[in-house]
């Protein structure tokens, strides 16, 4: 197993990179998020890796953070996510926001990625509630918690549907919902809710 390439950058395409190391070119397919943030041509750059094996093709598929590499690894254990389902999620969601994504059952946010239809964005929330949590960083993780918790909440709950009947996604509403104080009514969730997503847009 190749657990990272480090090289020089020599090419730079919406699907994948090319890493050179020691006179070899390594083709890394990769997110969105990776292609946009890994530096110019001619850098020196280090991915983390991980080396997809089928019967007709060895795919390497790199990323520039440990936890957007853990994030792939979870999500290709999804019933029905391959590797490039889980790289195009990937590119709509980074790690931290898919984990949100996740905690909240936000399954709009998922079906945002290319081929990924409801059915596959609910297995995704089915199966990685209870793991995606460990990926985020600390702020995001304990966000992540929150909104997993509110769906039991009734008020909160209800200000959360309110605030994405109003267009907002059920990620930023859990969120914002679950750091109010729980002893609000949800009218009143709803209306500092409406102020802070709208502040953040």
């Amino acid at each position: 197993m190749i657990y990272n390439v480090k090289g020089n950058l020599t090419h730079i395409d919406s699907q994948f990179v090319v890493i050179e190391c020691g006179g070899i070119g390594f083709k890394c397919f990769t997110s969105l998020n990776t292609a946009k943030s890994i530096g110019k041509i001619g850098s020196e750059v280090n991915l983390f890796t991980y080396l997809s094996v089928k019967e007709d093709a060895m795919d390497l598929f790199g990323f520039l953070t440990q936890a957007e590499l853990d994030s792939f690894k979870l999500l290709i254990t999804v019933s029905g996510v391959g590797p490039k389902a889980a790289v195009s999620i990937l590119s709509e969601l980074n790690p931290d926001r898919l984990a949100v994504a996740i905690a909240a059952g936000d399954i709009k946010s998922i079906t945002k990625a290319n081929g990924v239809g409801k059915k596959t964005a609910e297995r995704v929330v089915l199966e990685l509630k209870d793991k995606m949590v460990n990926v985020a960083t600390g702020e995001v993780s304990s966000a992540a918690v929150s909104a997993s918790t509110i769906v039991e909440e009734s008020a909160a709950a209800d200000a959360v549907a309110a605030l994405v009947s109003l267009g907002f996604t059920q990620s930023d509403a859990a969120v914002v919902v679950g750091q109010m104080d729980k002893s609000l009514s949800s009218d009143e969730m709803i209306r500092l809710g409406l102020k802070q997503l709208s502040r953040n847009l």
